[in-house]
């Protein structure tokens, strides 16, 4: 089972805690984990793009002219995608790009994004995570007292708590979710972690 330190929001030492060995030292499959952020970003996707067919562009209803006789070629709408302002064919359509993983993947995914952050010693672990009042401060100084300063960080609560939030969403790069909005796209988007043990109990009753 790996073991990690456990840290205070002062950064200092207050113990260890064993993860558990099949969520958070699982062999990384990058496939899955390929997979899980193309689906992620795919169902952000608005797919609000648009043309006009013949049937929607405006006007058209009269036939240019006569069918034989003028010496030109033979037209029934100046709407034809053959006409400059016609309308425009096989052209974009609004849809949804989304699409879903099976469940065992999704969560092997999880599983590989989770360990591949504690071998590269970028999961930090911490006793708790609260602060009095909502103060962009408070998370400064625990970043910096985490050495984590002007990185990328991803700081995961067991449950939303308002002043964690609040104080950390004015910061570049800083994110707050909680133990079910774990996502693999966040995980690898951020460098370093910052999770509470409440949050990896909660992970490990759901992944293990």
């Amino acid at each position: 089972m790996p073991k990690v330190a456990v840290y205070d929001i002062t950064g200092k030492t207050t113990g260890e805690i064993e993860l558990n060995e099949s969520v958070f030292g699982a062999d990384v499959n990058e496939a899955v984990l390929h997979q899980a952020v193309v689906m992620q970003l795919a169902s952000q996707r608005l797919g609000t793009a648009a043309t006009k067919t013949r049937a929607m562009v405006r006007g058209g209803g009269r036939k240019p002219w006569k069918q034989k006789g003028t010496g030109r070629a033979r037209a029934g709408t100046i709407r034809s995608p053959l006409w400059v302002g016609g309308g425009t064919v096989f052209g974009p359509h609004p849809r949804s790009y989304a699409f879903s993983m099976p469940r065992k993947a999704r969560r092997l995914a999880l599983k590989s994004a989770l360990s591949a952050k504690v071998m590269a010693g970028e999961l930090l672990v911490m006793e708790d995570i609260n602060f009095s009042e909502p103060k962009t401060k408070s998370v400064v100084s625990m970043l910096d007292s985490l050495k984590v300063s002007g990185e990328k960080a991803l700081i995961i609560t067991a449950e939303y708590i308002d002043n964690v939030d609040k104080s950390s969403r004015n910061i570049p790069g800083v994110k707050n979710i909680t133990s079910q909005g774990l996502n693999v796209y966040d995980l690898l988007y951020h460098g370093k972690v910052l999770i509470t043990k409440d949050a990896v109990s909660k992970i490990e009753e759901v992944l293990a």
